[in-house]
């Protein structure tokens, strides 16, 4: 059987200032770790043999219909403006309209140098690789928008990263790839015609009911308080929100250092480059208003009347922490077995979540555990969980079947630390099992796998993971 990938392109007709035409660059021996069957069968694709696939998705071999290219934009990293980054380590092949009806993104990530690569080879490690398959899958099964792995490709050639490591190449699908920084390019450059052009293709493809540049602003407000809320009803820090890592369509994108928190701390961080704590898991929200402030500059440039433009924009951006503690407040009420917030449960989940900290609960079984009888139990002082418990009962005597609730939005599994470091460790010994097993329980995160039931277990404490690394 050949493989068939049906393509229909779209990004690689805009303007060539969008982008610069790259085909991967060879690898020496290509094998298929991976291969995503299921969104392969929604996207349309037909699978070929094994060393075909490792040929296509290693980068040896252009698909027919392919287009393939290196995206260009800018992006604020850490806060600090850059005014070109661009694709520097990955290739768009092209795009796909699924039997669901979605049109999807294409990418090889860690096929070789671009134009936008600057001093960097252009490639990835297996390591962040296969990070990035099982938490992307384990948040898509989580219900959380994200990119998704579709193949992970061993290359047969080393990477250097603090010393030799095997390279891979991750197959990575999205919505697109339009991020914050996309247009922070062509603003920054005074292109108004590009900055223009960006706009309308950002509505026609993410959402057509929006009108002019407030109405997309407005869209992608929405899409990432709902997306930052998500991230936090799980535990999940992504490490590096910078607006190249921001993407319009309002999907979790670029898993660097992310992680899940075990043990609760409001101020966790775990990328080792993040010293100042600026994308700790409670600095989240205001980040992501922050980075839509930046779109909404970039996007005033392109208005006939540009006072006016910022006055919206400023009541647009100003909105986003209601519309964030709203969503936030919708999905850790359900976590506590509310459906409908009323006055008050704000405080109630509040004060879980300080006693949580204090007491050193792991966010995720903890939450769990609340649908059970040990939820006491996961906490250093239990007494503690009992006093907040009085409250929370009483307040649980009007809701209809809150235990069925709270098992539907508490996972049992997550993609805990420890566990994907095993996991990378094994990989490099050639052992697939655990990736595979990992891939496996969390695809029902919600169930409770009692034959998988060790994978629910924290670190000890040698086992703790305390930073977590991009791969570059």
């Amino acid at each position: 059987m050949t493989l068939h990938i049906p393509f229909d392109n779209t990004y690689a007709q805009l303007a060539p200032q969008f982008y610069s035409k790259q085909v991967p660059e060879p690898v020496s021996a290509p094998r298929l770790l991976a291969f995503n069957n299921d969104l392969a069968q929604l996207m349309g694709i037909t699978p070929g043999d094994l060393p075909e696939m490792a040929e296509v998705f290693g980068g040896n071999r252009i698909p027919e219909g392919a287009d393939p290219l290196a995206q260009l934009y800018a992006g604020h990293q850490f806060g600090n403006f850059n005014p070109q980054l661009g694709d520097g380590r990955a290739i768009l092949l092209g795009e796909t309209i699924g039997s669901d009806g979605k049109r999807r993104d294409i990418q090889l990530k860690g096929s070789g140098r671009t134009p936008y690569s600057r001093q960097g080879d252009g490639r990835a490690w297996l390591g962040p690789v296969l990070r990035e398959y099982v938490v992307s899958e384990a948040m898509h099964a989580l219900g959380i928008p994200t990119t998704r792995a579709l193949a992970a490709v061993e290359t047969g050639d080393p990477v250097w990263r603090e010393g030799a490591k095997p390279g891979a190449v991750l197959t990575r699908v999205a919505a697109s790839h339009l991020r914050v920084g996309t247009f922070q390019i062509f603003a920054a450059r005074g292109d108004v015609a590009a900055l223009q052009r960006l706009t309308q293709y950002a509505i026609d493809r993410h959402y057509p009911d929006a009108q002019g540049p407030m109405g997309l602003l407005r869209a992608v407000r929405d899409a990432q308080a709902r997306l930052v809320a998500q991230w936090m009803s799980v535990g999940f820090i992504h490490g590096v929100m910078n607006t190249d890592n921001c993407a319009i369509s309002g999907e979790t994108i670029d898993y660097g250092p992310c992680a899940f928190m075990d043990t609760y701390n409001p101020s966790q961080v775990f990328s080792s480059i993040d010293r100042m704590g600026r994308y700790a898991y409670d600095n989240q929200p205001g980040i992501i208003v922050w980075n839509l402030a930046q779109l909404a500059t970039a996007l005033i440039q392109q208005l006939d009347d540009p006072q006016a433009g910022v006055e919206e924009a400023t009541e647009i951006v100003h909105a986003m922490p209601g519309v964030i503690e709203r969503e936030w407040l919708s999905r850790f009420a359900a976590k506590v077995g509310i459906a409908t917030p009323e006055e008050g449960d704000m405080a109630l989940i509040e004060d879980l979540l300080e006693r949580m900290a204090a007491g050193q609960a792991d966010f995720t079984n903890a939450f769990r555990a609340l649908a059970g009888e040990n939820a006491r139990d996961q906490f250093l002082d239990p007494a503690a969980f009992d006093s907040w418990a009085m409250g929370w009962r009483q307040r649980l005597e009007t809701e209809e079947n809150p235990e069925a609730l709270m098992r539907q939005v508490n996972p049992a599994f997550i993609p805990r630390n420890h566990r994907i470091e095993e996991m990378i460790a094994a990989a490099v010994d050639g052992d697939m099992a655990p990736f595979e097993r990992l891939n496996l329980v969390l695809a029902r995160p919600f169930e409770d796998q009692p034959e998988h039931a060790e994978l629910q277990n924290p670190p000890r404490p040698e086992e703790v993971v305390a930073a977590t690394f991009c791969g570059t």
